[in-house]
């Protein structure tokens, strides 16, 4: 009997069909029929959306070398209310500068003279291909678009450097928000400081 831990697929797993499971207003649930290398097969769901091929951002932005804005905004998917980055998807015809800038005025009140891509993160690969850009945003002004939101969100400053006290926070656990502030600060620690960035 071979050891499991040596198996090496030798190329991606073979789909057989793809059918439509579900649809509604923001998702599509679609199976995959799989035929893996080793010749097991599985049928895997998975959950597309519109924007998809689009993109979404979300934003890490510091109105000073040490503070970081979130928002609180109501999460349907715990029924509460929650503390997280900016975020959004990239409208068509947009560039994920020009996205991160518009959401940021939307939810923030601010806009940036200076955003730049971090990292790229996915959420939930086995189930889904979203893929977010985290940008950094600095310089900040004072601006304020209309946006999609039913409600204001509350806009909060927290220390980029006092992460694990936002972690011991209830509401506080989105982990590609908590990523993306400790990928931020990780970044700047090893940069150079800039004030002109402020």
């Amino acid at each position: 009997m071979s050891d499991p831990s040596s198996y090496q697929p030798r190329h991606k797993p073979h789909i057989l069909s793809r059918r439509s499971v579900a649809r509604s207003r923001l998702f599509h649930i679609e199976a995959l029929d799989l035929r893996f290398a080793n010749g097991e097969e599985r049928t895997f769901e998975r959950l597309t959306g519109t924007g998809q091929g689009i993109g979404a951002v979300m934003i890490v932005a510091m109105p000073d070398p040490e503070h970081v804005l979130l928002i609180r905004e109501y999460a349907a998917g715990f029924e509460d209310y929650v503390l997280t980055l900016p975020k959004g998807l990239i409208d068509p015809g947009e560039d994920m500068v020009t996205a991160a800038n518009r959401e940021l005025m939307e939810e923030c009140g601010f806009g940036a003279n200076r955003i730049r891509p971090l990292i790229e993160l996915s959420l939930a690969p086995n189930y889904m291909r979203h893929r977010m850009q985290v940008m950094l945003a600095t310089d900040l002004y004072a601006k304020r678009l209309p946006g999609d939101e039913p409600e204001p969100l509350i806009v909060e400053t927290h220390a980029i450097d006092e992460l694990p006290a936002l972690l011991a926070r209830e509401d506080f656990h989105e982990a590609r928000a908590i990523a993306a502030l400790y990928i931020a600060r990780d970044t700047l620690r090893t940069e150079q400081p800039d004030t002109s960035l402020w």
